[in-house]
């Protein structure tokens, strides 16, 4: 946590300096007035750590709505999200739903850069060549989306996870370049129509989410 977000409060910069994690989080949830919100979300590390029982203790009298659970396709993020459902379900946190991030390498074809390996085992930019040999060759191929597997998902990934322990499964968000981009940049991803491949994905996981919960929203206007 940087200083930057630190509350007007003589403790709180000597919580943020040191190892205190537990009290800089009651601070900002028992001590901050954050006026009317639509939401208020709050990230937190993977695992079951104790900044997850903190906010569970912090926030038991305020209606939490539930939890919503990240995960990468791979078993070994598999195992600390299956730790993380069965903390929910023992504090009495709804678990929303589960969303598989980083679900396979997305991106137009023509944003991939292609390499070629030359006798001397290095590697050669080549791209341009390919770009302009597609074009007039096969023009149809540059709209297509590239994608790739990045962690292995031969377990069966989240979805597989969900059925067996009973719990909604929102969606996968693909890993896209252009998303990335956008967030390092302070850009809504559904204003950017370079984040074509992954914006529908984020879209369809927020509106099923909020199906859970009972409520409509739209996002396709940046909110």
């Amino acid at each position: 946590m940087s200083s930057e977000f630190v509350v007007d409060h003589p403790e709180a910069a000597a919580i943020v300096r040191g190892p205190r994690k537990t009290m800089c989080i009651k601070l900002f949830l028992k001590e901050v007035y954050w006026n009317e919100l639509d939401f208020l979300i709050v990230d937190t590390p993977p695992g079951t750590s104790d900044e997850q029982m903190t906010i569970v203790e912090c926030l038991g009298a305020a209606n939490v709505d539930g939890a919503i659970i990240v995960t990468t396709p791979q078993q070994v993020s598999l195992i600390d999200v299956k730790k993380e459902v069965n903390f929910c379900k023992t504090g009495g946190v709804k678990v929303l739903g589960v969303v598989e991030n980083m679900s396979g390498l997305s991106q137009p074809f023509s944003n991939l850069k292609f390499m070629k390996i030359t006798d001397n085992s290095e590697m050669k930019d080549v791209t341009e060549w390919t770009l302009e040999y597609m074009r007039e060759k096969a023009p149809e191929i540059l709209n297509f989306i590239a994608s790739s597997e990045v962690f292995d998902s031969s377990g069966g990934g989240a979805i597989k996870m969900c059925n067996e322990m009973k719990v909604p499964f929102l969606g996968k968000v693909p890993l896209d370049p252009q998303l990335c981009k956008a967030a390092e940049e302070g850009r809504s991803c559904f204003k950017d129509k370079d984040c074509a491949v992954s914006a529908p994905a984020l879209q369809k996981i927020i509106d099923k989410m909020m199906e859970t919960i009972g409520l409509s929203m739209t996002v396709s206007n940046g909110v």
